[in-house]
C-alpha cells in the first residue's frame, strides 16, 4: 500500500489539461462529456479496487501490475494519443492495440476480481459471473473479439467512431471488455482446455495478422483521402507485426504448459 501516494499522484498528473490535450479539458461539447464518462469509468474501477485492496491485500505485484496499467489506460484514453488517432490511422491503431493487447491482458494477469468484489463491488458479481462462465469456451471468446475487431475496422463504422465521441467510447468498451474476455479463457485456461485455448489464441493471431496485411498492402486510402497512404499503411504493420508479439508470447506460454501436461500426464 506504501505505493499508493507515488501512483495516484501519477493518475492526476495523467488526467491534468497538459496530459490531457484536447480530450478532456479543451473540448466542448459531446467530446468533453464523452472523456468525462471515460475518466469517471476508469476513477469508479480504480476506487472500487483499492477499497477492495484495504479489505483483500492482492500483494505488491499484482497491485503495482493494476495501477500501471491503469495509468496506460489513462494516458491512451485521455492523453494526447486520443487527439491524435482523430487524424492519424497509425495512432488510432496504436491505440487500439493498447488496448487489446496489452492493458487486457495485463489487468487479467493480475487479477483485480476479489479486490473489485471486496470494494462494494460484490453487487456487480451478478454481471461478471455469466461473462466469466462464457469465458470457460477460448474460441467463442475469440470469435466474440474478432467480430468487434473486424467490425469497427470495416471503412464506414471505423469512420463512424472517428467522427462521434460517442461511438468512439463505445468502440473502446468493445474492445476492452471483449480482449478482456478473450485474454481470461487464454490465460486463465484450464487444463482441459489448453488445446482449444491455443487454437483460440493462433485463430486470433491469423485474423488480425491478415487485417494488418491488408491495412499495409492497400493501393489506397481506406479511412478517407485526408489520411495518408503511408500513415494507413504504418497502421497495418502496427497490428500485423508489433502486436503480434504479445499473442506468440502467450501462444509459448500455453505451449509449455501443455507440454508439460502432456509429460506428467505420460503422454510424451
Amino acid at each position: 500500500m506504501y505505493l499508493m501516494p507515488v501512483l495516484f499522484a501519477a493518475l492526476l498528473l495523467s488526467i491534468s489539461p497538459h496530459a490531457t490535450a484536447h480530450s478532456l479539458f479543451d473540448s466542448q461539447g459531446p467530446e468533453q462529456w464523452s472523456a468525462g464518462l471515460t475518466a469517471l469509468l476508469l476513477g469508479v474501477f480504480w476506487v472500487l479496487y483499492w477499497q477492495g485492496s484495504r479489505r483483500r491485500s492482492p500483494g505488491r505485484w499484482s497491485s503495482l501490475v493494476f495501477y500501471l496499467t491503469l495509468l496506460l489506460a489513462i494516458l491512451s484514453l485521455l492523453g494526447p494519443l486520443d487527439d491524435w488517432a482523430k487524424t492519424s490511422t497509425a495512432a488510432h491503431m496504436t491505440q487500439h492495440m493498447l488496448l487489446m493487447v496489452v492493458i487486457a491482458p495485463l489487468w487479467v494477469l493480475c487479477r483485480p476480481l476479489p479486490q473489485l468484489a471486496a470494494g462494494w463491488g460484490r453487487h456487480l458479481r451478478g454481471l461478471w459471473q455469466p461473462a466469466l462462465r462464457m469465458a470457460r469456451h477460448p474460441l467463442y471468446m475469440a470469435y466474440l473479439h474478432g467480430f468487434f475487431i473486424w467490425f469497427w475496422h470495416v471503412p464506414r463504422f471505423y469512420m463512424l467512431a472517428v467522427e462521434d465521441p460517442w461511438w468512439h467510447l463505445i468502440e473502446h468498451l468493445c474492445f476492452l471488455l471483449s480482449a478482456g474476455l478473450f485474454w481470461w479463457a487464454i490465460l486463465r485456461a484450464s487444463a482441459r482446455n489448453l488445446p482449444l485455448a491455443l487454437l483460440a489464441l493462433l485463430f486470433t493471431l491469423m485474423h488480425t495478422g491478415f487485417l494488418g496485411a491488408l491495412l499495409t498492402f492497400a493501393s489506397s486510402p481506406l479511412y478517407g483521402e485526408a489520411r495518408s497512404l503511408q500513415d494507413q499503411q504504418l497502421a497495418g504493420l502496427i497490428m500485423w507485426v508489433a502486436a503480434a508479439i504479445p499473442y506468440l508470447m502467450a501462444a509459448a506460454w500455453l505451449a509449455r504448459r501443455w507440454y508439460r501436461q502432456l509429460l506428467a500426464q505420460g503422454r510424451l
